[in-house]
Formats: structure tokens, C-alpha cells, sequence
């Protein structure tokens, strides 16, 4: 949902309920373990809200989120009390009422206000309801006059007051990339990617695709690099209702995500294992190169995961595609030993090349997480090396930007598996991806210089 996008019109009492299901989700995501996902799902389990109301959930959660520390930093600037100082669950109110303020322009500032003192009877006294008033009040008429520090100065706190990061991880991203680089990320990681959809050539080109897209949505064009992406804004009904989705033209998945499956080169005939395939994005991706013709094995931990997968591989067109259940921490007992051509491994990770889709990771994670995600990455690769034939290959993919999670994770299996190498560019090198590869043979994409979700990996090949 695009900033801005919500008329006056549409302030009504049900809009009263859809901000208090927004603060709850907000303030579960504060006090719980549980990931975004689930906070959601399980607020909109009960299937009273409408498709409007369920929209601007999503835009004042995801909002929000994504503008979080931009907004605390507006509130400390009109506030006589201390950040630390004021109830958490006053701050999500005030976050929420200053991002209606400022942009979601068609709310009237006085329902954003008027709404934000409602909620805050409900957790507060009467002084800190007046509290809450004065200063919406105050924010809706100055908020364009706060200053933030000099980017010249002061880049990091700048970049991370401005653009709303954690400064742990600006200072990481300016070190790495210089401050003009990163502020570009962060805003980038701000805006609101298309929806990005693949198209399932076993029924049908992409053209056709666009051709019965362009009927239901909004700003439907062909991807620059994957020759199978198309990708839309605004469409009319949620995206499993769309006529193209019931044919079983696309799955959705971004344009980096599609590179990789083209880095990965799979040929029709070859034997396939999909590591951690989750619902199965890249499964269909796989089998749709290799013409479904061969054998695909999509392992995952979670069985429900599979059970998904296989309905939707069935809805592809796709037979290739058995799966098999198992947690990549514990190695294959009796497990048969150089057994495929080509093993995936889709690993856990940061995810902090996919921030546009998940602005809650950038306040979930620490500096202490990475180590947490590399020996996971590592012993997930090694339990899967003994099933590599010799001269196939293992290839690695997170979607994270970081060294721990990238090159060290690499160097890290490399030098416990001296009979594997990276496998450079060379000539079976799809034309694709080649813009994406350097010389160590190791696949980058960037949200603010490649215009699609951060990824890394690469190709490990066994030599004996």
C-alpha cells in the first residue's frame, strides 16, 4: 500500500478498530518472541476485518516500522519527557499518529490526532493522555522544522535519524560503502518494492502474462535482467485471486531471487536436491529450466512447509518434484553419499538484503546475530557436502548483505572442505547473471544499485 493513500471518506468507526488491531500487533512485536508473520495472522484469524481495514493495518504496521527511529527522533525533539521515560505503548501510539501525520497525507490530521488520544484513554491517565494530545498537536504544524544532524559531520547519525536505522548498522553499511552509498541504501530499503512475480513457462511466455496482468493491476512491465519477471503495482484483488495466479502462470518472487536460480543452471535430466525449500519458490523456478524433466528433491524441517509445496507444485504443472522432510543440524545418519548433480541451499539468514519487504528486521536484529547465522550456515553446508557428486556443485544463497553471512561464510567451509573449489565465471555461465558476478565467482545484487532485493551466493564444486 502506497503512502497516501487512504480518503477521509474512509474514517469511520471500523477505522477506529484497524488502528487498535495495529497498535496490539505493534506491541505484541515489542513484548513477544513471535516474528511479524504470525502477529498478523493471527490478528486477522478471526476474519472480521475488511479488505480496506486489512490494508491499512498493514500500511500503519509496516509504516511505522519501516520509519521507526525517524519518528522516535521527532518525538524526542517535541517532548519534555525523556524517551526512556515514556510507556511503550504510549510510544507506538505517538509513532502511529505522526506517521498518519506525515504520510498518509489523505487521513486528516485531526483524526490521526483525535484517534492517537482515544487509544492512549486506554492505557493511560489523563495526564498522559493530554501529553499525547499537546504534542500530535504541536508535531502536525512543526514537524517539517526538526533538525536532524549534519550528514557532513556527523554521517552515521545523520543517516540513521533520517532514514530511521539502527546506528550499529549504519556505521557498518558506511564503513564498507562510504556515507553517500549507504544514505542511498537506506532510502531505497525505505520505498516500497512492485510486487515481482515469475513466470511459469511451462504454461505460458511472458507476454501473455502481462497481457492478463495489465487487466488487474496497475504499471505491469517485464523485469530488466530475469527474462521471466514481470512486476505490478495496485492490484485489484489480492494476489491469489488474480486470474493469472489461478491459472498457475507465475509464482511470486523477486527478480533477485530469479537470478539466483539462473546462477544455479540447472539441466533438464539432472537430479536436484532444494535444501531448504520452504513453500517452494525457487523449486518451481528449478524445475521450470529444466523443462520438468529430471529429478527434484525438496527437503525442508517444516512438513507443513512441504505439504504447501506440493499443492503448489501440482498447481505449476510441475512432476518432478518429490520431498523429503529434515533438520540440516543434524547430519544424514544412513544418508547415500554423492547423490546429486546440483544441491541448493536457501539458507537462514539476516535477511537484511530484503528490508523493503521486512522493515521489522532492522529493530529485531543485533550485531551478536551473525555469528549466530554463520556456524548455522556453516554446518548446514557441511551436512550437505557428502551428498554432492563428484563434479557437481553446492550453491549457496542468503539474502543478506554481510561479510559473516557472505565471503567468510564461504572461506569457512572451504577450508574444512578442501575437495571442493568455487566454481569461477566461465563459459556455461548464464548471460543473465553475468553482470552480477565478479572474478571470485561470488553473485551480488544491491537494493540501491541493482533496483532489487539484496542476495549473495555462490558455487562450490566437488573436485574429488
Amino acid at each position: 500500500m502506497q503512502h497516501g493513500s487512504w480518503h477521509g471518506s474512509h474514517m469511520k468507526k471500523t477505522k477506529d478498530k484497524a488502528r487498535e488491531t495495529a497498535l496490539d500487533i505493534l506491541n505484541q512485536l515489542d513484548t513477544s518472541q513471535m516474528t511479524l508473520d504470525t502477529i498478523i495472522d493471527s490478528a486477522f484469524s478471526s476474519g472480521h476485518q475488511s479488505k480496506l481495514d486489512k490494508a491499512f493495518i498493514h500500511s500503519l504496521v509496516y509504516g511505522v516500522l519501516r520509519w521507526r527511529s525517524r519518528l522516535d527522533w521527532i518525538v524526542k525533539h517535541f517532548s519534555h519527557t525523556k524517551p526512556d521515560k515514556i510507556d511503550p505503548r504510549i510510544y507506538n501510539i505517538l509513532r502511529m499518529g505522526l506517521f498518519q501525520i506525515i504520510y498518509l497525507t489523505r487521513v486528516p490530521v485531526s483524526a490521526a490526532v483525535n484517534t492517537s488520544v482515544e487509544l492512549s484513554k486506554t492505557v493511560a491517565d489523563i495526564r498522559t493522555v493530554n501529553y499525547v494530545n499537546a504534542l500530535l498537536r504541536k508535531a502536525s504544524v512543526e514537524y517539517e522544522k526538526v533538525d536532524f544532524p549534519d550528514f557532513q559531520k556527523y554521517p552515521v547519525a545523520y543517516i540513521a535519524a533520517s532514514q530511521a536505522f539502527p546506528e550499529w548498522l549504519v556505521q557498518r553499511w558506511v564503513n564498507r560503502f562510504g556515507p553517500p552509498a549507504t544514505r542511498k541504501l537506506c532510502e531505497v530499503c525505505n520505498t516500497i518494492p512492485p510486487i515481482t512475480v515469475r513466470t511459469n513457462r511451462l504454461k505460458t511466455d511472458r507476454d501473455s502474462l502481462i497481457r492478463l496482468l495489465s487487466d488487474e493491476a496497475a504499471d505491469v512491465k517485464a523485469t530488466p535482467h530475469s527474462p521471466d519477471g514481470v512486476s505490478f503495482y495496485h492490484p485489484t484483488l489480492p494476489v491469489a485471486n488474480l486470474n493469472a495466479f489461478h491459472k498457475g502462470w507465475f509464482q511470486v518472487q523477486d527478480e533477485a531471487a530469479q537470478l539466483v536460480s539462473s546462477f544455479f543452471n540447472p539441466r533438464p535430466g539432472e537430479t536436484i536436491l532444494d535444501a531448504c525449500a520452504g513453500l517452494g519458490g525457487k523449486t518451481g523456478h528449478l524445475a521450470q529450466l529444466m523443462s520438468n524433466r529430471g529429478r527434484i528433491i525438496a527437503m525442508d524441517h517444516q512438513k507443513q512447509k512441504l505439504s504447501q509445496l506440493r499443492s503448489e507444485m501440482m498447481h505449476l504443472g510441475i512432476s518432478i518434484v518429490t520431498t523429503n522432510s529434515h533438520d540440516l543440524n543434524t547430519p544424514f545418519e544412513k544418508g547415500p553419499s554423492r547423490t546429486f548433480d546440483r544441491i541448493l541451499l536457501d539458507a537462514p539468514c539476516s535477511g537484511l538484503g530484503v528490508l523493503r519487504r521486512n522493515p521489522d528486521a532492522k529493530w529485531s536484529l543485533s550485531k551478536m546475530n551473525f555469528a549466530h547465522y554463520q556456524q548455522r550456515q556453516i554446518t548446514f553446508l557441511q551436512t550437505l557436502a557428502p551428498l554432492v557428486k563428484i563434479g557437481g556443485s553446492l550453491q549457496y544463497v542468503v539474502c543478506s548483505l554481510e561479510p559473516e553471512e557472505n565471503e567468510q561464510v564461504a572461506a569457512g567451509f572451504l577450508e574444512k572442505h578442501p575437495n571442493f573449489e568455487i566454481h569461477k565465471p566461465d563459459d556455461t555461465l548464464a548471460e543473465v547473471v553475468r553482470p552480477f558476478v565478479d572474478n571470485n565467482g561470488f553473485f551480488r545484487t544491491y537494493p540501491h544499485t541493482s533496483h532489487m532485493d539484496g542476495f549473495f551466493s555462490v558455487r562450490f564444486k566437488r573436485m574429488q
